[in-house]
């Protein structure tokens, strides 16, 4: 992972990177790379996911919008906003972490201290030209974005679900009524990234 070595001569007392792509690109994978390699050569790094924003399940129910779960409009965008001006300062900050097994987030399960030389967010929506998500792209120092070709961003969403002990059926359907359009939508509407890497294997 050459950026590792690009980052670490980087002089600045933080730097703020946003790593995105499509769901079932391998972002977060990527991101947890990313960081141990900086904090292997004494660059402390922290990753702060955006799905610790989702909203909780109940709410999505109540506004008919479960089905609808990673769509744009189903997170806190702008908790998550606010959070990334307050580590953009310098902040010590706690940030949310989205357990996907129980399908939840924890709330302050994550600590960005103010020591913290590098900040990895990673998300489908970071570098999205939709309101209010067009915020983030003026906060990030680099961009990152992991491209992966239709085809195998569906392979990649259907395991996901068959990882979870659904039939084959079943993973399919979802995959294909709510994540494939999600990350159709994340690709038509992608701001331009500083870097742009090929997806990394995603993880289940």
């Amino acid at each position: 992972m050459e950026i590792a070595d690009h980052l670490v001569d980087l002089d600045a007392p933080r730097t703020l990177i946003g790593v995105t792509g499509a769901p079932g690109a391998g972002k977060t994978i990527f991101s947890t790379e990313l960081a141990r390699r900086l904090s292997s050569r004494g660059r402390k790094a922290v990753v702060v996911p955006m799905d610790g924003f989702h909203l909780d399940n109940a709410v999505l129910e109540a506004r008919n919008m479960l089905p609808r779960k990673g769509a744009p409009d189903t997170f806190d965008a702008h908790g998550f906003i606010r959070l990334i001006k307050a580590i953009k300062a310098g902040e010590d900050v706690y940030a949310p972490e989205f357990d996907r097994h129980r399908d939840l987030s924890i709330a302050g399960a994550i600590h960005v201290p103010s020591n913290a030389r590098f900040v990895i967010a990673e998300g489908n929506y970071l570098m999205f030209d939709e309101a209010p998500w067009a915020e983030l792209a003026g906060l990030w120092d680099l961009t990152i974005r992991l491209d992966v070709p239709i085809p195998e961003l569906r392979a990649r969403l259907i395991q996901r679900w068959l990882s979870r002990n659904l039939s084959r059926a079943v993973a399919t359907r979802r995959a294909e009524s709510n994540d494939m359009p999600n990350a159709q939508r994340v690709i038509a509407k992608s701001l331009d990234c500083t870097f742009t890497f090929d997806g990394q294997p995603a993880q289940t």
